[in-house]
Parts: C-alpha cells; sequence; structure tokens
C-alpha cells in the first residue's frame, strides 16, 4: 500500500495559517504582504522543502560512500513566473560540501543520485503529478 502522508493548516486571520503535519510537527506559514508576517510563504516552503530532501539524499548517499562529510550547506533559489498562477520557472541548487579529502566525483555521484532517483520533493514537479480537491461544507 502507498504511502500517505498529511498534514493540515489552520486559519489564524489574514492570511496567517499554522500548519501541522502527521509528526506533530508544525510551522506558521504567513504572506510577506503583510508587515509584521510571522513566517514564510508557502512558496519559501517549497523550495525550503526541495533543498531539505536533497541535502538529507547527498548526506546519506555520502554517508555510505564513506566520505568525511563535515558541513553541507544547500542555498535553493527559485525565479517565478510574473502572471498567475506565478509558478517557479526555475530552481537553481548550489551545494556546499566541506570535509578533508572529499572526493568530487563521489559528491558529483551523490548529487545526481538525489536528483535522479532519492528526491522526492524534486520529482514531485513533475507534469504528470495528479491533484484533486473536494469541498466540506460546514455551518457555523
Amino acid at each position: 500500500m502507498a504511502e500517505k502522508v498529511r498534514a493540515k493548516l489552520k486559519w489564524l486571520g489574514g492570511l496567517r495559517f499554522v500548519a501541522q503535519a502527521d509528526s506533530g510537527h508544525a510551522l506558521v506559514l504567513d504572506s510577506k504582504s503583510k508587515p509584521d508576517h510571522a513566517g514564510p510563504t508557502p512558496m519559501e516552503i517549497f523550495l525550503m522543502g526541495v533543498a531539505g530532501c536533497t541535502a538529507m539524499d547527498v548526506a546519506a548517499i555520502l554517508e555510505r560512500m564513506r566520505q568525511p562529510l563535515s558541513q553541507l550547506e544547500v542555498h535553493v533559489e527559485g525565479e517565478r513566473v510574473e502572471v498567475n498562477p506565478k509558478r517557479y520557472s526555475s530552481v537553481e541548487i548550489v551545494y556546499k560540501v566541506t570535509g578533508r579529502g572529499l572526493d568530487l566525483d563521489k559528491v558529483e555521484r551523490a548529487v545526481a543520485l538525489s536528483h535522479s532517483t532519492y528526491c522526492s520533493a524534486s520529482a514531485s514537479l513533475r507534469p504528470d503529478i495528479a491533484i484533486t480537491h473536494r469541498i466540506e461544507l460546514l455551518e457555523g
């Protein structure tokens, strides 16, 4: 059976929401259009998800390759189109990999494996992803 991953959002007013995952962890989403915004935007979280997914892959793969990783930073930058729905037209990921005696070929292989095989966040950008919706109208 396929794994189901769930999250829920609860409106806090304005454009602010608290998002909670099945794991119990939560964060606040907000809009940068508000001067007192209290959290990242959904599109920022999207980029963080892609960066986090590939970073975890690369760290795990390099560990299996017995590479002496001492620090890994992943910087991500997305460029959005100017018209709605203002999707990302490009995403650049920069890996800053630190370690004594790292093998560049192995680091490149780890990154390539993340992008081709393991990173479910970036694979979810594929055009064949089915997105459906339903509405439950409640009184109150």
